[in-house]
């Protein structure tokens, strides 16, 4: 019998009140792994009000104090490194190595948190006027929400929650229902902290637990990591309820190549950009613009490196790239290849069909390179979030620019290049939250905020760095005088 996920509520795992489950499969082997309940509004009721009860107590406590449960937690994730690496990789699809890389990048953020005590600190001045003093304090705000996806399922959830609680607020986690197994470890490990009951809770589930979650009363804030379609709908649900809310959505990110680029390694930079995580990641690298008579020994380059790439089980150390999320995910990238060759694009490499010995049914697509796409294509604009790499040509710098500028997505882009000049306009020039000269992904360390404009972000405030502090605080004026 397969077992079925619980939630974490009040500092006890629960069972969800919803009959209902969400299989979690293994992408590669196919294997049921679990079933994750679509807990309901009812579930949802239970978390808030477990998480409000506990936030006056946990307010209350002092700073150092919260900060002190970030280092326990430190060192439980690193006791419990492989495991986690493990666990993701069989229920997301992507590498052993990809999977560590996620971790670590974690830790940083539990690192960062351990600052708040620093962080959390703001000004003030005495003689403001004749004897008035006027300073600035920083409160928890309550609680807060983070809404996951699927394709970071333990590295984005520590985006938000050990900086949240550690300013002094409660939380709850809503995962992605595919990839629930990462996030149980870590809330096993939550618990074995022994924080106060409510600090942290755990809501399994799908839409109905999302949009419960959006609109409960006692909900301060949202944090959201998806599709731009979704991460809209989080925007106008959560304003419309009076709520914070900064919900990073989808991307279409470009990389202009020059003439002047060190051709074999900014490939090699390329290709972990485009393919890393089967593409499924929001930084991923979706089109290369080479520029003049960069195009075409870009394009041997890249389908020269791109067809040595091992596609296979994310478990063997040997592979170097897993498979998509699941069999729809397939279907869909597939159709897209599909699309991109019906509107004019040449496919110099094709990934679909791809079949892995030992693992004949698993969601595996390959390494897929279409040339000579056009800016009004479908492939041009609509993330695939798949092992899918355009390649469009350009006859200018400025040419280039206005390519990436023209995109309705703004995460991010990128420049490969030996020229500081154009490194330079490069940075003032483009429109885009996360900038890289050559560097394929331009992932923002924690001590950043995780950058987004245009239709990849919608907020005020990003995930990670001084941003967060802003979100999980409240901001008073003190303006005093005793004489």
């Amino acid at each position: 019998m397969t077992r079925k996920l619980k939630n974490y509520i009040g500092g006890e795992w629960v069972e969800a009140s919803a009959e209902a489950v969400i299989p979690v499969e293994n992408p590669a082997t196919c294997e049921i792994m679990a079933d994750c309940p679509d807990s309901t509004a009812d579930d949802v009721n239970q978390a808030v009000e477990a998480a409000v009860a506990g936030f006056e107590e946990w307010r209350r406590t002092p700073v150092l104090s919260r900060a002190q449960y970030m280092h326990h937690f430190k060192n439980l994730v690193e006791d419990n490194f492989e495991k986690i690496s493990q666990v993701m990789v069989m229920e997301s699809g992507k590498t052993i190595d990809e999977a560590r890389g996620e971790v670590r990048r974690a830790i940083e953020s539990i690192d960062y948190a351990m600052s708040v005590p620093v962080l959390m600190r703001s000004d003030g001045l005495e003689d403001i006027s004749s004897g008035i003093d006027e300073t600035t304090i920083r409160q928890p705000a309550g609680v807060f929400v983070a809404i996951t996806p699927f394709n970071f399922p333990f590295m984005v959830p520590l985006w938000f929650l050990p900086t949240a609680i550690t300013c002094g607020n409660t939380f709850i986690l809503k995962p992605s229902p595919q990839t629930p197994l990462s996030t149980e470890l870590l809330f096993e490990m939550l618990d074995e902290i022994d924080l106060p009951e409510g600090v942290v809770n755990l809501v399994n589930g799908g839409i109905a637990s999302s949009e419960a979650l959006m609109k409960h009363p006692d909900v301060t804030g949202v944090s959201f990591v998806g599709s731009s379609h979704v991460a809209k709908i989080i925007y106008e649900t959560c304003t419309a309820q009076g709520k914070r809310v900064q919900a990073q959505g989808g991307a279409k990110n470009y990389i202009a190549v020059m003439p002047d680029a060190d051709m074999e390694s900014s490939v090699k930079n390329i290709l972990g950009a485009a393919y890393g995580c089967a593409g499924q990641r929001c930084l991923a690298a979706a089109v290369a613009v080479g520029v003049g008579e960069a195009y075409g020994k870009l394009k041997d380059e890249l389908v020269k490196q791109a067809k040595t790439l091992q596609v296979g089980y994310g478990l063997e150390e040997t592979t170097q790239m897993g498979t998509v999320i699941s069999g729809a995910a397939k279907e869909r990238i597939e159709k897209m290849i599909q699309q991109g060759v019906d509107d004019g694009a040449s496919i110099v490499l094709d990934g679909r069909g791809k079949v892995v010995d030992g693992y004949e049914n698993g969601s595996f697509v390959g390494p897929t390179i279409l040339a000579d796409v056009k800016t009004d294509m479908v492939v041009a604009r609509e993330e695939i979030f798949g092992p899918v790499l355009s390649l469009m040509k350009a006859d200018s710098f400025e040419e280039a620019v206005g390519i990436i500028n023209n995109s309705h997505y703004g995460n991010a882009a990128s420049i490969f290049t030996s020229s500081g000049k154009y490194a330079r306009e490069f940075k003032y020039n483009v429109n885009a939250g996360n900038v890289g000269v050559n560097i394929g992904v331009a992932a923002p360390s924690a001590s950043f905020p995780f950058g987004g404009q245009k239709d990849s972000f919608f907020g005020d405030l990003h995930g990670q760095g001084m941003d967060s502090i802003e979100f999980y605080t409240e901001r008073k004026i003190v303006i005093e005088r005793w004489i």
